[in-house]
C-alpha cells in the first residue's frame, strides 16, 4: 500500500510527556485534598482531551461538569510552567521524521491536547521538522476518536483518508483511523498495551518508531 501523508498522535507517540502531565495533575489533586494517582494509572487517565484527564481522575461521582470547569484552569496554568520539563521525543523519532522529510511524504499532528500546548509542543519539541498540519483540540470541535478532526486534515494535506498512514498509542487513535477510512498503525512505546491497540482495530503494529520507515518505503 503506497501512502501520501502520515498522521501522527503527539502524546505517547511521537513525544513522552508522559511525568509532566502526571505532575501537574497530582500537583491539582493534592492542593484539593483529593487522592493522587500512580504514573502507571495516569497512563489510562490521559487521551481524551484535559477536561476528561480531570473527570476520570477524581473520586467517583465527584467528577461533575462544575468541578471540572472550576479545576480546568487551575491545571492549564500549572501545566503551561511544567510541560516540558520532562518532556521529549521519543528515541528514534528524530531519525524516523527525518527519513519522512526526505522521502517527501507529508506530516500532520493530530491531538486530544488543547491545541495551544499541542503547537508549543510541536514549535518547541519537534522544531526541526516541517509538519505541514498540527492540530489539537479546540473548543466547540469533538475530541478523537470522532473522526471529523482526521477528516479535516486529510482534506488540508489534499489527499484521499485511504492514502493516510495514521499513528498512534491508543485505542482512541486506531478507532479514529478506522472510523475515518485511514489505515490504523498502533506503537507499542507509548501509554496503552498492545491488547488495546488490537482490540480498537489496529492493522499494524511496531515497536520502534524506525520500523515505520519499512512500511512506508514498501509503497
Amino acid at each position: 500500500m503506497i501512502f501520501n501523508a502520515v498522521i501522527f498522535d503527539l502524546d505517547g507517540t511521537l513525544l513522552n510527556t508522559l511525568q509532566d502531565i502526571f505532575n501537574t495533575l497530582n500537583t491539582l489533586l493534592a492542593r484539593h485534598g483529593y487522592p493522587v494517582h500512580t504514573i502507571d494509572e495516569c497512563r489510562f487517565l490521559v487521551g481524551q482531551g484535559m477536561k476528561e484527564l480531570i473527570r476520570k481522575a477524581l473520586p467517583e461521582g465527584l467528577g461533575t461538569p462544575a468541578t471540572v470547569d472550576t479545576l480546568l484552569p487551575e491545571f492549564m496554568e500549572h501545566y503551561a510552567d511544567n510541560w516540558n520539563i520532562h518532556s521529549r521525543p521519543y528515541p528514534g523519532i528524530a531519525t524516523l521524521l527525518d527519513n519522512i522529510a526526505a522521502q517527501g511524504i507529508k506530516m500532520a499532528i493530530l491531538s486530544n491536547k488543547a491545541d495551544r500546548f499541542t503547537h508549543l509542543c510541536a514549535e518547541v519539541l519537534l522544531k526541526e521538522w516541517r509538519f505541514d498540519v498540527v492540530m489539537g483540540h479546540q473548543i466547540g470541535t469533538a475530541h478523537k476518536p470522532d473522526p471529523e478532526g482526521a477528516l479535516l486534515v486529510a482534506r488540508m494535506l489534499g489527499e484521499v483518508p485511504s492514502k493516510i498512514l495514521y499513528v498512534g498509542d491508543s485505542g482512541i487513535d486506531m478507532l479514529t483511523a478506522t472510523r475515518a477510512g485511514m489505515y490504523p498503525l498502533g506503537v507499542l512505546w507509548g501509554f496503552r498495551p498492545e491488547s488495546e491497540l488490537l482490540e480498537f482495530g489496529a492493522k499494524g503494529l511496531v515497536r520502534r518508531p524506525e520500523e515505520i520507515i519499512g512500511i512506508l518505503k514498501k509503497g
